[in-house]
């Protein structure tokens, strides 16, 4: 009797581990095959056939459509380069290059993955559209009240996620560093 017992303990254990770690997986994400550049990470095989089964899991999840292997990266944000979280209240600035890409997009989500909204609906800079310095660099701020300059508005959030998203472009699964694929820098300058 006390081995039965057992058994079913160990597999009512097994089972809550299971389903415990594979809900966290799901909700949280999981780091198999993850790009860190900076405060950027990307996770190249999501959109081919090589995903892992948490990644397809977090994807079946959340409903969102992730970029094709073959179509280029998503990299995503949601601390500056010192680990600080991006808060909606501070003035953000993101600044530099991007890597090499046809077009690419520059998004603000908020926690949930709704676009953070505001009175002036602009939720994101498009590579066409983003003034630049001669160098090619430009710089962007991310803040409450309105900027002079590349702006994007925050609606006064307390977190957000920067998503950019690199078109055609040679970064993925092969990239490893800063100097394959130059992010931009993203620092928080400002606090109230």
């Amino acid at each position: 009797m006390r081995l039965i017992l057992y058994t079913l303990l160990a597999l009512i254990i097994a089972a809550g581990v299971g389903i415990g770690s594979t809900w966290l997986s799901a909700t949280r994400g999981a780091e198999f095959g993850t790009l860190t550049i900076g405060a950027w990470t990307a996770r190249p095989r999501v959109g081919s056939t090589d995903i892992d089964p948490y990644a397809r899991a977090t994807i079946a999840r959340s409903g969102q459509l992730p970029v094709g292997a073959g179509d280029g990266i998503a990299f995503l944000a949601s601390a500056d380069d010192n680990k600080r979280p991006l808060d909606g209240n501070c003035d953000v600035e993101i600044s530099g290059i991007t890597p090499p890409a046809r077009f690419w997009t520059l998004t603000l989500y908020d926690p949930k993955g709704g676009l953070v909204a505001n009175s002036l609906e602009r939720y994101g800079f498009t590579s066409q559209e983003i003034v630049r310095s001669a160098d090619g660099s430009f710089k962007l701020r991310i803040a409450a009240r309105a900027r002079s300059g590349n702006w994007l508005p925050t609606g006064g959030i307390d977190r957000y996620t920067l998503a950019l998203r690199l078109y055609d472009t040679p970064v993925g699964i092969a990239t490893r560093s800063q100097r394959d694929a130059p992010m931009p820098a993203i620092a928080t300058v400002g606090c109230p």
